[in-house]
């Protein structure tokens, strides 16, 4: 890996699915902690693992062990390198066996409603289980969301709208896919390394390396028969989440889809595949990759969230038909210019420790007016202290801007509200903007937060 954070074995949420079933009537305390934990992991490490029944568990390593069979026993064909993602249009169309060279990945999509064929027009063979491993992860994924609509405070089932009919209608075809894999099986990498080879052998650099990922489903379950799976975490870390899967266990990540339906709550995890250390393996590096996807005919829409009283930035405001979102392109810098703030936090630290120490040695005459100095010191001490008690505790900031902070002062129910309650916030003091607190209700601001305060800004001034 390109990180030395790839190797951090993270304590991602674990959750058994029995425990994040939803029923009627009030939520237990169980439920409750199930789901807490879910969306912290989500929060913190964009992943999480799921503990699947035993029945459900041992159908994934049948269809683990049907997966490496049918991969080990196919043979190659130069013809078959096609269609990974060359047409976006064609997105909810794939089904059967391809092959990425680049890559060292070939998949076989199994997607209900479309029947694979051999290029001769014969139908293709395929892993066997595929159809039951479909039905049984839909659900769990279905089930996942239910929790994190919970979570939001959306209605119950609020995402069904934008899923595929269950079951499928008439000649319907699914728009999520179950997708069979195989990373560099010795075979298919002699193959390639016969037919690649070349002047120009750069190619093959590919088997150890794969660029950044970011998945435009809702939600994707991935269960291998070999670590390998890097997400990056909240502070853009590369960690492993595979590392450590009982028998039982699957690992989700959110999509991009997710992303813009919760209006940019729900981050999707930006993730890679390290293929580079299977040499000795007879089998390569398997796996079954869900994909649960909006349907195509859906629009992608802020309106629940808006309606659960969440804040909902301009970006997400314009509903966007699924098939337009699936053929546009997306890439990690522009959904989140934010990671770029945590490689130059320390660089912002240093200029501050510098602009400090240069206040400090300055005359009086240069020195701020102390209320413009206690003004942004508010400030700075309210973003640190509020980013640290969400970060420590997996909560997604949504800040208000200034008219509706103080306007969710004076009421019981705002966008801001459920995160005041989460991190214990004092009540009457406005979230983000300490700059609108007269300099009393400042100063009691900052003494709670950082005692002492007061004291060491008096000593500062005598010094001056």
């Amino acid at each position: 890996m390109d990180d030395a954070g790839g190797d951090i074995l993270p304590s991602l949420g674990r959750v058994r699915l029995g425990d994040l079933a939803a029923v009627e009537g009030l939520a237990s305390d169980s439920y409750k902690i199930c789901v807490s934990t879910l969306m912290q992991s989500l929060a913190q490490y964009s992943a999480a693992i799921i503990q699947l029944p035993p029945a459900d568990a041992a159908l994934l390593r049948s269809g683990l062990d049907s997966t490496r069979l049918f991969f080990h026993q196919r043979g190659y064909g130069s013809g078959e390198v096609v269609h990974l993602e060359d047409d976006a249009r064609e997105w909810c169309k794939t089904s059967g066996y391809y092959a990425d060279p680049q890559m060292w990945l070939e998949m076989y999509d199994y997607r209900p409603g479309i029947t694979a064929r051999e290029h001769n027009g014969a139908m293709e063979l395929t892993p066997s289980g595929l159809p039951d491993i479909f039905s049984v992860l839909g659900k769990v994924c279905r089930d996942i969301l239910d929790a994190i609509s919970f979570s939001l405070n959306l209605r119950t089932c609020v995402f069904t709208e934008i899923l595929d009919n269950m079951p499928l209608r008439g000649q319907e075809a699914s728009s999520s896919v179950l997708s069979a894999c195989c990373h560099s099986r010795p075979s298919f990498e002699g193959a390639q390394q016969h037919r690649v080879a070349s002047p120009n052998d750069s190619q093959l650099l590919m088997f150890s390396e794969q660029e950044e990922q970011i998945d435009k489903t809702l939600l994707t379950l991935v269960k291998s028969d070999r670590s390998g799976l890097y997400v990056k975490d909240l502070h853009a870390r590369w960690i492993l989440v595979d590392g450590d899967l009982g028998p039982h266990d699957i690992v989700v990540y959110p999509g991009l889809a997710l992303y813009q339906e919760t209006a940019g709550y729900v981050n999707p995890a930006v993730h890679k595949t390290e293929v580079g250390n299977l040499q000795g393996y007879r089998f390569g590096r398997c796996s079954l990759a869900f994909k649960l996807t909006p349907r195509s005919v859906a629009r992608l829409s802020d309106s629940e969230m808006g309606a659960a009283g969440h804040g909902v930035d301009t970006q997400f405001q314009v509903p966007i038909p699924v098939t337009d979102f699936m053929q546009t392109h997306h890439s990690a810098d522009q959904l989140f210019p934010k990671n770029n703030e945590l490689s130059s936090r320390a660089e912002q630290d240093a200029s501050s420790n510098s602009t400090t120490k240069k206040k400090k040695g300055s005359t009086r005459t240069n020195s701020l007016p102390p209320s413009k100095r206690l003004r942004l010191e508010a400030q700075r001490v309210l973003k640190e202290r509020v980013q640290d008690i969400a970060d420590g505790r997996g909560i997604k900031l949504r800040f208000c801007n200034l008219k509706e902070c103080e306007s969710h002062i004076r009421s019981l129910h705002s966008p801001c509200e459920n995160i005041r309650t989460e991190i214990g916030w004092p009540q009457g003091v406005p979230f983000v903007h300490p700059h609108d607190l007269p300099n009393k209700a400042k100063l009691r601001f900052l003494e709670t937060y950082e005692p002492g305060w007061t004291a060491s800004q008096q000593d500062e001034s005598q010094s001056l």
